[in-house]
């Protein structure tokens, strides 16, 4: 089977999918490819920060977020191993209306994308779909083929974008290297009932230990417990009992709460890696989200980056229509305004591995008195809270910021929450 549209999209995830309602939206014919056999299903942990509520504010999908699925979260709490509080967050203090974290349930945002995507006549969603291979015309990609169940398909198309995750098979066709690294830890994710009242999400570390409570609707609750990667079978072989007495050592006060995961089917394992590429972009192709630039989960980030990528693109595309211009030279304005933030994020990340991963007793001894720093800092608090919220685009510390967050230096705009500013 042989068919033409604009845009031809691999991979309805976080990022494609948001790529594909936004052209939708603005009446731009669209394939999308997904080898899954629907929506997703599985257990994840579904955080929507700030730039990405904007992001399905812009799409009109907010506000239509079930209630009965949806959590807002305003203080996070980081504490050391054991329940002592280091430092708060107060999400209250960024500029409304996006000045909250919103807890969903699984899968719930991504859902409700998808339905609005199959609204759309201008949207062709195909589901058990596998991308094989791209077309070329004179060195310039014009479209690809794939297998839809067992049948071929020919896909020709102005424009082939790469959403298909970190080890995506777009990117290896484009011959585009990649930096993939796999980090040593990953997070075993669990879906908990409030046995006990939650109503602030709580962050511990400790020696080479990370833990979060997360609140969310309908009185359940996210546990983000580190673990070594490829561990998780040997995780549950130790039986619940034994999971549930390593987190009420890290957090007694939830042991309440610890105590209803009876089945490790309310568990999930997630990896974790980064990926850095060259370029984005190629003569008639684009990559977005991780399969451009995974990062660590320690910058809250990763899907909100794919959105905003998406939301870019789908700027920059009808341009591109209207010109009959789909070269790399055009396709770049969107890798330019986007990888100055998504860098700073990737470094950043990899800071926070170092120090909220370590078993470094001193390490670890710098990483609590940053915390305390911030706590009494104003100025340096809402730097960082605007980094996770998605609302920076270069770093939150320089490096008198660094010896002062460290407690080396006074800081005289400490308690200058405005000199924090986002940029």
């Amino acid at each position: 089977m042989v068919v033409e549209t604009d845009i031809a999209v691999v991979g309805a995830g976080g990022g494609g999918a948001v790529l594909a309602l936004a052209l939708a939206q603005k009446g731009i014919k669209t394939i999308v490819l997904e080898r899954a056999p629907g929506p997703p299903q599985g257990l994840r942990g579904e955080i929507l920060q700030p730039n990405g509520q904007q992001v399905l504010d812009q799409l009109g999908l907010l506000n239509k977020l079930p209630s009965e699925s949806t959590r807002t979260v305003h203080k996070f709490h980081f504490c050391r191993v054991g329940g002592e509080r280091l430092c708060t967050v107060d999400y209250g203090d960024l500029p409304p209306p996006y000045n909250r974290a919103v807890v969903t349930l699984p899968n719930v945002a991504h859902h409700a994308i998808l339905s609005a995507i199959e609204q759309e006549p201008s949207v062709s969603l195909r589901y058990r779909s596998t991308f094989t291979g791209l077309l070329r015309d004179q060195g310039r990609v014009v479209g690809l083929t794939a297998k839809q169940d067992d049948a071929e398909l020919t896909i020709k198309a102005k424009v082939v974008v790469g959403a298909d995750g970190a080890f995506s098979k777009v990117r290896d066709a484009l011959q585009i290297p990649a930096e993939l690294h796999l980090y040593p830890q990953g997070y075993l994710i669990a879906l908990l009932d409030a046995s006990i009242p939650l109503e602030e999400a709580k962050y511990f570390v400790g020696k080479k230990t990370i833990l979060g409570m997360f609140p969310a609707a309908g009185g359940k609750v996210y546990a983000f417990y580190m673990i070594k990667a490829g561990s998780y079978d040997h995780v549950k072989a130790l039986g619940l009992p034994a999971l549930q007495e390593a987190w009420t050592k890290i957090d007694p006060s939830s042991e309440p709460i610890f105590r209803t995961l009876t089945d490790w089917k309310h568990t999930a394992f997630m990896p974790t890696g980064r990926v850095r590429t060259p370029t984005w972009v190629a003569d008639g192709a684009v990559l977005i989200g991780d399969a451009a630039h995974a990062m660590n989960p320690h910058a809250s980030q990763g899907r909100m980056q794919a959105m905003v990528d998406a939301m870019t693109l789908a700027e920059l595309l009808p341009d591109c229509l209207a010109t009959n211009d789909y070269s790399a030279a055009k396709l770049r304005a969107y890798e330019t305004l986007r990888r100055p933030q998504v860098t700073m994020l990737q470094k950043l990340a990899d800071e926070q591995v170092l120090f909220w991963n370590t078993a470094n007793p001193v390490i670890a001894f710098l990483r609590d008195r940053v915390f305390s720093t911030l706590d009494r800092n104003a100025r340096l608090r809402y730097r960082v809270l605007s980094t996770t919220a998605g609302l920076r685009k270069d770093a939150p510390f320089g490096m008198m910021d660094r010896l002062m967050a460290a407690g080396f230096l006074p800081d005289p705009s400490a308690r200058d929450m405005a000199a924090g500013g986002a940029r």
